[in-house]
């Protein structure tokens, strides 16, 4: 790391920032050949929030505002693809006109970027407008930053979620989107491989207005204060008091900084937890750009072009990777990140002819042991009769004739002492397109107690579950399969 720093002069005059010559290609490097696997953005149904949030479960807030932006968000899966989301949902008063948000949510949802916890979609039904991101399961900037348990964040950290920051706002402004509202910690958002991002839902503003920059307002914009408007000058001012954040671990108004930096007392500034950790051109060099930032008049402040070249030459363990940088095991790809099967699919959809038609496909292969036991049995003249009773009720199942099939596979089963998951789950099936989700859960569950290791018996039960109404069990069961399923395909 860099050389310890017992005393920090730091040398505030813009002639003593270093030159760096930057190509546009290694700024924007980071950007190139982007592999996201998003979907594009849609309309959401109130309902399917409703279902992926267990109705708005206070449970499943991760974070909210005070009276003056009262905007909830939650944590929700949806039932389709299992993927986690974020739901920012805003006050019914913040967005009268459904048209107005709906345009501003699609023109944020046209942003795609590794840099940014990305807008998958919208909902705008009766007085509800929510809106729908990538889920970011490592917490906030704030979290880390001021309030961490194990250790503090590092000086190489710091100083990429500068970087990412900057690429982020570059991004946006190449697109069109300038304008980033009430810039702070809390919109700064970790991924899975503990990347920094940049929360897309400041894109667009908390109500039509956009009257609701910050809580605080020793950390507003002075020009905001005037004229009650966000321009591209008060979002590098609000990169500025992030910079400070980074710098000091606290949360220091502006003003207060300043005061700091103009009467040297860095070491007030500076969190004592990086002592020894930087060298004293970089401390330098990074307080002197968040002062920068700072000024007072608008004009006087950098661009975001130039924050990306001073912020690129700080980097530190460029190649390390950041959940390395912040001591968190990276998580590795999870059940519920796993593509579910096209059965676990269909039964996550209610798709019952498309469930018949992989059941069919599939045949008996599932039913450990069975076809040696049948051998024997038939051997000694024991089963024909409830065999006949399994082959009328597949031909049945086949015809979509499922009575007939439900009492067949019910005189195989009570018939003789041979067990078949594969048959009760078929019943089960039948039992589903007869209405009947009480026998086909019951079916399924049996299902699972025969082969204990099949996620089909799963994947039925989740079927049976949400035909039900039970959506919050139907979804952790759709887990178990799909965790089963991985653990085969690991095999």
């Amino acid at each position: 790391m860099g050389a310890r720093c017992s005393n920090l002069c730091f040398c505030l005059w813009p002639s003593n920032i270093k030159s760096h010559v930057l190509y546009t290609s290694d700024i924007e490097k980071w950007a190139e050949n982007e592999q996201l696997n998003l979907p594009a953005f849609r309309e959401y149904g109130l309902e399917e929030l409703k279902a992926a949030t267990s109705t708005f479960s206070v449970n499943n807030i991760v974070s909210e505002h005070g009276e003056k932006a009262p905007n909830v968000v939650f944590k929700g899966q949806l039932d389709g693809n299992g993927r986690w989301i974020a739901i920012k949902r805003f006050h019914s008063s913040a967005w009268p006109d459904s048209r107005q948000f709906l345009d501003e949510a699609k023109a944020v949802g046209q942003l795609r970027s590794k840099r940014l916890a990305n807008l998958l979609g919208c909902c705008c039904e009766g007085d509800e407008r929510l809106l729908v991101a990538e889920f970011m399961p490592h917490e906030t900037l704030s979290k880390h930053l001021f309030h961490w348990d194990n250790q503090p964040l590092k000086w190489a950290m710091r100083l990429r979620v500068a970087l990412y920051l900057a690429q982020a706002l570059d991004y946006c402004s190449s697109k069109g989107r300038e304008l980033y509202h009430d810039l702070n910690s809390y919109r700064v958002l970790f991924d899975q491989d503990c990347d920094p991002r940049l929360s897309c839902f400041g894109l667009m503003k908390n109500s039509r207005d956009g009257k609701s920059y910050s809580t605080n307002l020793a950390f507003t914009p002075p020009e905001y204060l005037k004229t009650g408007k966000v321009t591209p000058e008060s979002v590098v001012y609000s990169f500025g008091a992030l910079l400070l954040d980074l710098l000091s671990g606290k949360h220091i108004p502006p003003s207060h900084a300043l005061d700091l930096i103009r009467g040297k007392n860095f070491l007030m500034l500076i969190d004592s937890c990086l002592e020894g950790h930087f060298s004293n051109d970089d401390g330098s060099e990074l307080v002197q750009l968040a002062s920068r930032c700072l000024q007072h008049e608008p004009h006087d402040r950098p661009n975001v072009k130039s924050l990306l070249t001073s912020l690129t030459s700080l980097q530190k363990e460029k190649d390390a990777p950041s959940h390395v940088l912040m001591s968190i095991a990276r998580e590795t790809t999870s059940p519920s990140q796993v593509p579910l099967t096209p059965l676990g699919e269909a039964c996550s959809r209610l798709d019952l002819t498309a469930i018949q038609d992989i059941l069919e496909k599939a045949g008996y292969k599932e039913d450990e042991g069975i076809a040696n036991e049948l051998s024997f049995q038939m051997w000694a003249n024991q089963i024909q009769e409830t065999l006949n009773s399994r082959k009328s009720g597949d031909s049945a199942f086949r015809d979509k004739n499922f009575t007939t099939a439900i009492k067949c596979y019910t005189e195989f089963l009570e018939g003789g002492n041979v067990k078949s998951p594969t048959v009760l789950a078929r019943r089960s099936l039948c039992y589903l397109m007869s209405d009947k989700p009480q026998e086909a859960l019951a079916d399924a569950m049996q299902a699972q107690v025969q082969f204990s290791n099949w996620p089909t018996a799963f994947y039925l039960q989740a079927a049976a579950l949400f035909t039900l109404g039970m959506d919050s069990d139907a979804r952790e069961t759709l887990k178990d399969g799909s965790s089963l399923d991985f653990r085969r395909m690991k095999q």
